[in-house]
């Protein structure tokens, strides 16, 4: 396993979702097909995928997407993996260590779909693909009470949002979905914007502000599907949430947990003191980490059929 020290992986993650935004604003020295490279290379090379996990290409409905299998996974289980990146960076490739790991513990397979990036597709595209993925996955016959949704950061609002979409399309909910220091108000009004903006080590309250403007064009910050502390959850299967206590997301963490309790969804809201965004990436370098990936299988595991 790669040996990380925490403290500069966080700086060096810093950096390179500095550059992705600027090169999406058109300011970087860099292309941004440069940059998000150099970031999913960044991701890859600080997380491999564990053994026992295998990846293919698949066409999701029309939305590309990696499938991932896993020795031992239940037939028919999954989880519907989006992942983090403001909506401007990442990819099923640069996550294989984390999804592979979360997969794996839970004896399931799981799907990632590839969802159109702005600024080239701005809102609502990443919600439009990952609603279309679920259509598919269902399509195949896998049954929505062995699913899980999950995801990070953008990808965490987006494990709230996609349902609150497939719900008003008609789709049947999965058994759950676990929301990971979810970028869950766009508008970013929430305290720790301010107060532990600085403190978070990966991320501040001005690129949030910037990359939000470069995603939603000319939609407001305040649009449900966006902001999901704005959306009518009345509906949605149990939801997980997760967020360190040193997340400048962790005033819209608690927002979104109570609006899910104020909608009668049943709400698990887990903060994990000093952790950094997304921590759950440093699984097997990280005790916290360690135990946020297991609270979040056991989690999934009270939901699912079958268990």
């Amino acid at each position: 396993m790669v040996s990380i020290e925490v403290s500069d992986f966080y700086k060096e993650w810093a950096t390179r979702s500095g550059d992705v935004i600027d090169a999406a604003a058109g300011e970087g020295p860099d292309s941004l097909e440069d940059t998000r490279l150099a970031y999913r290379k960044f991701f890859q090379d600080s997380f491999p995928a564990p053994d026992g996990v295998a990846f293919h290409a698949v066409d999701a409905g029309g939305v590309p997407a990696e499938r991932v299998t896993t020795a031992g996974a239940i037939e028919g289980r999954y989880v519907v993996y989006l992942h983090g990146g403001a909506y401007i960076v990442g990819d099923p490739q640069g996550y294989r260590g984390l999804v592979g790991h979360f997969a794996r513990r839970l004896r399931a397979h799981a799907l990632v779909p590839d969802y159109r990036l702005a600024p080239d597709a701005l809102f609502p595209a990443a919600v439009d693909d990952a609603v279309t993925a679920y259509r598919w996955l269902l399509e195949q016959g896998v049954e929505p009470e062995s699913v899980v949704f999950a995801g990070d950061s953008a990808g965490g609002a987006l494990a709230v949002s996609t349902l609150v979409a497939a719900r008003d399309q008609g789709l049947p909910m999965p058994a759950a979905s676990i929301a990971i220091s979810p970028w869950a108000n766009l508008e970013h009004t929430g305290a720790t914007m301010f107060s532990l903006d600085g403190v978070d080590p990966s991320v501040g309250r001005e690129g949030l502000r910037r990359a939000a403007g470069i995603v939603l064009g000319r939609a407001p910050a305040n649009s449900p599907l966006a902001s999901p502390v704005f959306a009518d959850t009345r509906g949605l299967p149990p939801v997980l949430i997760q967020i360190g206590g040193h997340e400048v997301m962790l005033s819209d963490a608690l927002r979104l947990a109570a609006k899910l309790a104020e909608d009668s969804v049943p709400t698990r809201l887990d903060v994990a003191p000093e952790m950094g965004h997304v921590w759950h990436l440093l699984v097997g370098h990280l005790p916290a980490a360690d135990k946020a990936v297991a609270d979040a299988v056991a989690f999934a595991l009270e939901h699912l059929s079958g268990e």
